[in-house]
């Protein structure tokens, strides 16, 4: 046994053996501890982060940072709110009122000197029209969660916009075709009713591509506009996405142990312990 030989078994001359490859199993993996962290690998200056918090995490910054998804989300809904402006439609002519006609030899004429019928078929669409505007805005409240914001906004009013005319032009066209046929061929003094139509509002066309809504077609997207930031105004979540509860999760990972509590102190009537 020498320095130069450490095993005394071996001889002076035998070459040095190589060492036997180490398997997987046999280093147990070791997490690389960074500046700050304890050896069991827990950092007390940035704690470990559940299942809950990292849900809520995904909730919170879900923001629409891929352009193509937000407008995605905002064709959807406007195509999904014009197909809502059928059944408004439907309940608009259901609820205004015709308006008597008498035929003449010129056309047709009103039958009364001041009918109220064209004045109460305006309400009607108003009114319903304001109610959609701002139940569009709660359902893409709702539905729209993780989008809520200026997508969720835009979702609302363009799609209320798109609503509210083929709602008129779906309502206006009940019995239109009956009154267009009586108009030519009824004779003159016969009596028959106007469907439904609007005074107080309409469509221009901008540069005779671009339709613009006028008069209370706004209505809807005005009931929508208010409405939404209305709760957005009213939201308790700064983002306002909702946000996980306190209670629902924990910066203390579940196995990381609880440090130990300190000793309570003696109570002044207690004996003294024995001294060595």
């Amino acid at each position: 046994m020498s320095p130069d030989n450490p095993d005394s078994e071996r001889p002076v001359d035998e070459p040095d053996r190589p060492a036997p490859p180490r398997t997987p199993e046999a280093d147990p993996p070791q997490a690389d501890p960074s500046p700050g962290a304890s050896p069991d690998g827990f950092d007390p200056g940035q704690p470990p982060t559940s299942a809950a918090y990292q849900s809520s995490l995904e909730l919170r910054f879900d923001e629409p940072r891929r352009p193509l998804r937000a407008v995605a989300t905002v064709v959807g809904a406007v195509l999904a709110l014009a197909a809502l402006g059928v059944p408004l439609g439907l309940l608009w002519a259901a609820l205004a009122p015709d308006t008597p006609v008498l035929k003449t030899a010129e056309g047709a004429i009103y039958a009364e000197p001041q009918p109220e019928q064209p004045i109460a078929a305006d309400g009607w669409f108003s009114l319903l029209g304001l109610a959609f505007g701002l139940l569009v805005a709660l359902a893409v409240w709702v539905v729209l969660r993780r989008r809520r914001g200026p997508v969720g906004l835009v979702a609302a009013v363009l799609g209320t916009l798109v609503a509210a005319p083929v709602a008129w032009q779906v309502g206006r066209r009940i019995g239109l075709a009956t009154f267009d046929r009586l108009l030519v061929t009824a004779p003159a003094g016969q009596a028959f009713n106007k469907p439904a139509d609007l005074r107080a509002g309409g469509v221009d066309w901008l540069l005779g591509v671009l339709p613009v809504p006028h008069g209370n077609l706004l209505l809807p997207a005005f009931g929508a506009a208010v409405m939404y930031t209305l709760l957005a105004g009213w939201s308790r979540w700064p983002g306002l996405r909702p946000e996980p509860e306190p209670g629902e999760f924990s910066w203390v990972s579940a196995g990381t142990p609880a440090p130990p509590a300190a000793p309570e102190p003696p109570a002044p009537d207690a004996a003294e312990p024995p001294r060595g």
